[in-house]
């Protein structure tokens, strides 16, 4: 994997450069900055990160930096301790195929603790490919598993929960999947809609274990929706935290890892169950105008998504931010394989049934099934699901879609993100609204 890296001195001669990813304790800010404001280049093209270290706002120096610049997370030895100037210090670096470039560094000030600082950037990001085709009987699989759910009584039950907003009505939603726990979440509705009158959005959750929302709902109902959260495991909601602490600390410890040497026995089989039931359910409402369906998640949740829009053509617009399961079997092509690492990452032999299991979960094998519309979000920095994988399932997708990429941010959340999100949603609602 050829990369050109050399070490140099920035002497400030009108070097443009761009924030990312800044660490910040005792006035003390250390940061690593690119010189392409949208952190995307072309294979061979030369990137220069600068680490920069400042003490309210003026330039100082330290000694002691450790960097690293690897493929996306994959060691590339490329990695040592130098002086940072009150100049800067630029690390350049290029690749010869596509993918992202990350820089880590790392320095403790005096007296100041450890400050770690992140640069990401795209090569040819558009060009990324799966590492791995899709199995052969993909569909069929997912065919069969669709057949089974339908031949299980969903035995809906309805139990009223009191609403936190007036005009909402909201409550507590069990059904069953036949594999393992069955659904579990809350839905909330604009009181009094009218048959056939509501869009419907499906809120898939990130990882963990814990109850499901009903305050996420009733938001999403404020905006006209029926809306349903659910958790994906299939827990009783509103029970004391100890509860569900109990359950992450003992039976769903690494609840992802459980059952991945089979397609049949992979828990995450059970948790795109509940996603299917989910979808059966709001399609049930009578409110629900049969013609807008989101789903929406982050994380494990945006995961879920895509695998919604891909699974069930009754969902027509697919919100992803920072999904996971893109790319499961990265490690086969010397990538670093994202959340939940049902491969590990630096496994010299990986086990053939796990590469061959996981497929049938993969984010990039969904992509190109779905048939709605798509909103994705991606991190440059982000290490729990890296970009590359997500950029992998991303450029499969043939409907209309879109991706907003976070140059400066890893695997996190913010309020203006999740604004942009909802405005989004809003936006699809809009423009395909009858004329």
């Amino acid at each position: 994997m050829p990369l050109l890296l050399r070490l140099v001195l920035l002497v400030a001669l009108g070097l443009r450069a761009f924030a990312a990813a800044p660490s910040a304790a005792a006035g003390y800010e250390l940061k690593v900055t690119l010189d392409r404001a949208d952190h995307t280049y072309r294979r061979g093209d030369r990137v220069a990160f600068t680490v920069s270290l400042s003490r309210d706002g003026k330039p100082v120096t330290v000694p002691d930096a450790k960097w690293s610049i690897t493929q996306d997370g994959v060691p590339l030895g490329r990695e040592g301790v130098a002086a940072v100037p009150a100049t800067g210090l630029v690390l350049e670096a290029s690749l010869s195929e596509p993918g992202f470039l990350h820089c880590l560094v790392e320095c403790t000030p005096p007296a100041a603790a450890k400050l770690t600082a992140r640069g990401g950037a795209a090569i040819d990001p558009l060009s990324i490919a799966p590492s791995l085709a899709a199995p052969a009987d993909f569909d069929a699989f997912w065919t069969a598993q669709k057949k089974q759910l339908a031949t299980t009584p969903a035995r809906l039950r309805f139990t009223p929960v009191a609403s936190p907003a007036a005009g909402i009505e909201c409550f507590d939603v069990q059904a069953d999947t036949g594999v393992g726990r069955g659904l579990s979440g809350y839905l909330a509705r604009p009181a009094g809609a009218k048959a056939g009158s509501l869009p419907a959005i499906a809120l898939c959750h990130g990882a963990g274990v814990t109850t499901s929302r009903l305050a996420s709902a009733v938001k999403w109902a404020q905006d006209g929706f029926v809306a349903l959260d659910f958790n994906a495991n299939g827990l009783p909601n509103g029970q004391p935290r100890e509860f569900y602490a109990a359950l992450q600390a003992g039976e769903l410890k690494e609840y992802y890892l459980q059952g991945r040497e089979s397609r049949e026995t992979m828990y995450l089989r059970g948790i795109f169950f509940r996603l299917l039931r989910a979808i059966d359910t709001l399609a049930a409402q009578p409110g629900w105008d049969g013609r807008h369906l989101v789903a929406l998640g982050r994380s494990q949740g945006g995961g879920q998504a895509i695998a919604a829009g891909a699974l069930d053509s009754r969902v027509t617009y697919v919100s992803a931010e920072i999904p996971t399961f893109c790319d499961h079997t990265g490690i086969t092509v010397h990538r670093i394989n994202g959340w939940p690492r049902l491969i590990p990452n630096g496994t010299p032999q990986p086990d053939p049934r796990v590469v061959e299991a996981v497929r049938y979960y993969d984010s990039v094998n969904f992509a190109p099934r779905i048939r709605a519309q798509v909103f994705l979000t991606v991190g440059f920095i982000d290490h729990i699901c890296p970009p590359t994988g997500v950029y992998a399932a991303f450029n499969q997708i043939k409907t209309t879609k879109h991706l907003w990429p976070h140059l400066d941010t890893g695997h996190v959340s913010r309020p203006d993100y999740e604004a942009r999100v909802r405005d989004e949603v809003l936006a699809y609602l809009r423009t395909s609204a009858p004329r």
